[in-house]
């Protein structure tokens, strides 16, 4: 007796593929290619996850596919189509298929970065996470609709990137060169974290983010401190004062043009139904850091952080008992909307030149700047998304602002002028960009359900 369409009947293929084993078995393969978008060596495996994966993929379900190049890209984008009819519903996805190093031999007895291991409920392996495993919950819950209902009830266009752990280079120029053929109503990717391991999460834009160094080169050669401690400076020792210049010991900002200055009261609302909640394993929050005044998750998802996040000075590894003749910090800062980025560096030289630190060199970033963006909670498709994840879990998600993290989200809302929807497939403690990065399976099978429940429902308005 064949089984009539339905939501449930969707849902439940959906999470199928987690018990037949088949979910595994093509994540697997993709955690298999090592595509690292930073290492030039492995160039040749970004294009092999879209060519040999993604492609056949997206072809096998009825989806026509373009492959874009860009000169600035470490690799390739991938633009996957199904348009059943123009009148209909059209949505714009994104994934990506790159992954950071894999720190072989920095694992746990028995895991590997490029072999998938099931251990403790969770499935180890880079990409897991960050983002292979969120793109292939997406992928599967597709399938599964096509699979029970015979058509999406909506179009489809899913862009694959392989250079976001690089800093998206080039998704910016492929997006405005491509407009018109990413055209939608709405934007719906995962990626990051929810906002706990067990609290389905929506989040409706990124925290922008900026890379900057910090450098004072006193003198060419390190000098013996028997001969010269005392009279000559100690670079080390500058640019700890000059930081601190910046931050205080705190953790608090000092420089006005780093912050948004407010919180806006629907982001204050929407955070209040929203707590961060330590998993075992994770660190305990610290209170008497960051902004004073400030809830942590207003601290997190609402207003900027400053931090520290490599120095070099001397040689910790060979002491020389000498004065080092360099100082170098790299530092980044976070920062929700309300910040201009382009003002950040400016507002650095001219707080440390009016201080007297007039020998730190502030370097212009090189990396990528991530702008931030975030969508109106109370946006209309905010509500949908939040009521269909309702309707298939029987409680309402977290909606977040924004997330903590940087994504290349304005390039969707601001460029693309799309409404962003965020359900991430994983959660604070995944690891990722770490050792042992991982994905516990409740979460992917919750999130086929969450997935297949969505897009069952946006087909609804025209099956």
């Amino acid at each position: 007796m064949r089984i009539l369409p339905s939501r449930q009947a969707t849902i439940d293929k959906a999470a199928g593929f987690v018990d037949d084993g088949s979910f595994e078995a093509a994540l697997r393969e993709r955690i298999a290619i090592p595509s690292v978008s930073r290492a030039a060596a492995n160039r040749p495996d970004l294009w092999r996850y879209i060519t040999k994966d993604m492609q056949p993929f997206f072809q096998r379900l009825g989806f026509t596919t373009k492959i874009y190049e860009n000169e600035a890209a470490p690799g390739p984008f991938l633009l996957a189509e199904r348009i059943e009819n123009p009148s209909y519903t059209t949505i714009l996805q994104y994934g990506h298929g790159d992954v950071v190093a894999g720190l072989e031999g920095q694992w746990d007895e028995g895991l590997s970065p490029f072999e998938m291991t099931e251990k403790n409920g969770a499935w180890y392996g880079r990409g897991t996470a960050d983002n292979k495993g969120q793109h292939t919950v997406n992928l599967a819950a597709i399938e599964a609709l096509l699979a029970v209902r015979g058509s999406l009830g909506f179009n489809l266009k899913y862009l694959i990137e392989m250079g976001e752990e690089s800093g998206s280079l080039g998704l910016e120029e492929i997006c405005a060169a491509h407009a018109d053929e990413l055209k939608a109503d709405v934007f719906i990717a995962s990626d990051g974290p929810r906002l706990a391991l067990d609290r389905p999460t929506i989040f409706l834009g990124a925290r922008g983010g900026i890379s900057f160094h910090l450098e004072i080169n006193a003198r060419e050669t390190f000098q013996h401190s028997g001969n010269w401690g005392g009279i000559l400076s100690d670079p080390g020792i500058e640019l700890c004062h000059a930081i601190a210049t910046l931050v205080d010991r705190a953790g608090r900002i000092k420089v006005p043009e780093m912050t948004p200055g407010a919180i806006p009261e629907n982001v204050r609302a929407a955070l209040k139904d929203c707590h961060i909640t330590p998993a075992a394993g994770d660190p305990p929050i610290e209170p008497w850091w960051g902004e004073p005044g400030l809830t942590p998750e207003e601290k997190v998802f609402a207003w900027s952080s400053f931090d520290v996040m490599e120095m070099e000075c001397g040689n910790l590894a060979q002491p020389l008992n000498a004065i080092p003749p360099k100082a170098r910090a790299r530092v980044q800062l976070r920062f929700p909307v309300g910040v201009d980025p382009d003002a950040v560096v400016p507002a650095v030289r001219k707080t440390l030149k009016d201080a007297g630190h007039d020998r730190v060199l502030v370097k212009d970033p090189t990396d990528a700047i991530f702008r931030a963006s975030r969508l109106d909670p109370g946006h209309p498709w905010v509500k949908r998304a939040a009521a269909s994840i309702e309707k298939t879990l029987g409680a309402p998600p977290a909606v977040l602002p924004n997330l903590g993290g940087s994504l290349p989200n304005n390039i969707f809302s601001d460029l693309l002028g799309l409404p962003t929807i965020w359900i991430p497939h994983s959660y604070p403690g995944c690891l990722q960009h770490a050792a042992n990065e991982h994905l516990p399976i409740s979460i992917v099978r919750e999130g086929l359900a969450i997935m297949a429940g969505l897009y069952w429902d946006i087909g609804s308005d025209v099956a």
